[in-house]
């Protein structure tokens, strides 16, 4: 079984999708993956300092390259969705001209996008979000959604701006934050709208509690890695969008 080699591009305060999305991939019943990341600096999540991280999207890309890698991630969603709708198209579309500058045809997704496409996947169009975000940064992820056709019926943004402690929010803080929104006319929850805020052990309880599909920006990251590799987007364990089709 050959190993199919991801590519990430993290914030360099980001430990947790390097943590999330291997474990989702691991338990994947048909293929082997190896993880490679490259990191841009950001310590505080603020308008300044994420588009001073994006500025250091070539390097990061450039150094992927040279690890031939099979598909790379843009891990930073509000990085992407802070800069206005569309912009994990326009940065999708940068990312694979720059590799097919260096001959190679990786498939280039991004967090932001992968949340897109996991919730169209779903097919459900009313949802809740759970962020970690200071407020004005939670209203441009909102924004940026009902930008792509959904309609967010209610959101929580627990106020981090420190992205090292968003990885060390306690799971009960983040439940907490679910039960509090009026999930009464939502079809979907995202429960982690960021790869940094841990979240992977909470997917399936909450869609117990719930009686609605849960995902996470790892869980829709790890579900677009898989479909475009053409491999099943099937992972045990991970939500309903990661569920094995009837």
């Amino acid at each position: 079984m050959s190993i199919r080699r991801i590519g990430l591009v993290v914030p360099s305060s980001n430990v947790t999708v390097e943590t999330e999305v291997p474990a989702l991939l691991g338990r994947h019943p048909e293929a082997r993956f190896s993880f490679h990341s490259s990191r841009m600096r950001m310590h505080t999540v603020s308008p300044e300092e994420l588009r001073a991280m994006n500025a250091q999207r070539e390097r990061c890309v450039d150094e992927l390259a040279d690890a031939g890698v099979d598909a790379v991630l843009y891990a930073c969603l509000v990085a992407l969705m802070a800069q206005g709708p569309g912009e994990h198209q326009r940065t999708e579309a940068a990312v694979t001209e720059q590799f097919a500058k260096a001959g190679q045809r990786p498939a280039v997704l991004s967090s932001a996008g992968a949340l897109v496409e996991g919730l169209n996947a779903l097919g459900e169009r009313r949802i809740a979000l759970v962020t970690p975000y200071l407020r004005p940064l939670a209203e441009q992820v909102v924004e940026y959604l009902e930008a792509e056709g959904f309609e967010v019926v209610d959101w929580a943004a627990l106020e981090v701006g420190d992205n090292a402690e968003v990885g060390c929010i306690p799971g009960d803080r983040i439940m907490a934050a679910a039960r509090g929104l009026n999930l009464a006319g939502a079809d979907a929850l995202v429960i982690s709208a960021c790869v940094q805020m841990p979240s992977l052990d909470l997917v399936e309880p909450a869609e117990a509690e719930f009686g609605i599909p849960v995902l996470s920006a790892a869980t829709a990251g790890a579900y677009t890695l898989l479909r475009h590799l053409g491999l099943p987007p099937t992972v045990p364990g991970a939500g309903r969008l990661l569920a094995s089709p009837a």
